[in-house]
């Protein structure tokens, strides 16, 4: 069916807007002359990332509570209600058929206002633990898609439909690209190959661990991909100037991810929700070292919703710089170890989530 005006809501991290922005794609791909609004938090990340992507965006004067005590937490009630307000006007001007939350301070509003107008809305969760945002909207929207399983203690079951978060396909396009990979990376194809990566800022705890383990990792025969983020990469490359260390590559962005992925044999990684769908789609073994500088801890329900399938190992952030990468080396010496993570964890996959997800759109507007 013909899908011809949605407004999606959210954002305020990657990890809201890469999935809203996926959904936007493939209802433009299925419906080229439909009009998407997007509606964000003004001064977030989504009022820069949606124009890139090609879609207009409007923003709402909204924050979270900050946990101190600030003015905005007084003004908080007050910024409440002028996007609720602002939320229904646009909503009444715009007439979208459908709505999309995909979590995020503006999601609340707009998807307040959207089902006070009853029109259908549709929630994306992408953790393992719901954010306060979405708990307080599953009463009252249409449907649910989620990520993981278990989440019938946050939301009503009969609204949740489980779905896996969209992914870049560009990024897990890894078939057949490991001697391309290889040689772009100036790898050797014939040895252990480790990924390390903490995001594109960068993760302070994975660079320390690595740091602390440097000698024994000149040492070995195992290659490292090392993402450093651009944060620490002027002063790792700096502290690190007078060591030899050809089989270690320090990075402060990865360009191809989709050869990364491709002739890494272990990962180790955050455990943000979209990079472990990803990882999922990847089917390659992992160490998950989750942020504890997230909302909820949400990064940690993510991992243990993996390790609790034995398809992922799980190493505290506090117990990283002494115990990872030693870990890492010793479980890519266990072939069989990793053979049984690899196939637990791409059984976890949803390649066609976002189809799937824009297939429930279609059928909550029906």
């Amino acid at each position: 069916m013909s899908v011809n005006r949605v407004v999606i809501s959210g954002g305020g991290t990657g990890g809201h807007i890469f999935p809203a922005v996926a959904i936007a794609d493939e209802i433009k791909r299925r419906n080229p002359n439909a009009e998407i609004l997007f509606v964000g938090a003004l001064g977030k990340m989504e009022m820069e990332k949606v124009p890139a992507a090609g879609y207009k965006i409007v923003g709402l004067s909204i924050a979270g509570f900050q946990r101190k005590l600030t003015f905005s937490n007084f003004l908080l009630p007050f910024k409440i209600i002028g996007s609720l307000l602002k939320a229904r006007k646009l909503l009444k001007d715009f007439k979208p058929e459908v709505v999309i939350g995909v979590g995020g301070y503006a999601s609340g509003p707009t998807l307040k206002a959207a089902t006070y107008l009853k029109i259908p809305t549709l929630i994306q969760e992408q953790n393992g633990f719901p954010g306060k945002t979405n708990k307080l909207l599953a009463k009252s929207v249409h449907s649910i898609c989620t990520a993981y399983d278990g989440l019938e203690r946050f939301f009503p079951k009969e609204k949740i439909l489980l779905t896996g978060n969209p992914v870049r396909k560009e990024m897990v396009d890894i078939a057949n690209k490991r001697d391309e990979a290889c040689a772009f990376y100036h790898m050797d194809s014939t040895k252990p190959i480790v990924l390390i990566i903490g995001g594109s800022l960068g993760a302070k705890t994975l660079n320390r661990s690595v740091v602390n383990a440097y000698e024994a990792l000149i040492k070995s025969d195992v290659q490292v991909l090392w993402q450093s983020g651009k944060l620490y990469y002027s002063e790792l490359k700096a502290e690190l100037a007078e060591q030899d260390a050809e089989n270690i590559h320090l990075v402060e962005f990865i360009e191809r991810m989709d050869f990364a992925y491709a002739m890494a044999d272990l990962i180790v990684s955050r455990a943000g929700a979209i990079s472990v769908s990803e990882l999922c789609i990847i089917g390659k073994p992992v160490i998950l070292v989750p942020s504890p500088n997230v909302a909820e801890d949400h990064q940690t329900k993510n991992a243990m919703a993996l390790v609790e399938k034995n398809a992922a190992i799980l190493i505290k952030d506090v117990d990283a710089p002494s115990q990872l990468i030693n870990d890492t080396l010793h479980l890519l010496k266990d072939k069989a170890k990793c053979e049984s993570l690899s196939t637990a964890i791409y059984a976890l996959g949803k390649p066609n989530a976002t189809s799937d997800i824009v297939d429930e759109v279609e059928r909550i507007i029906k």
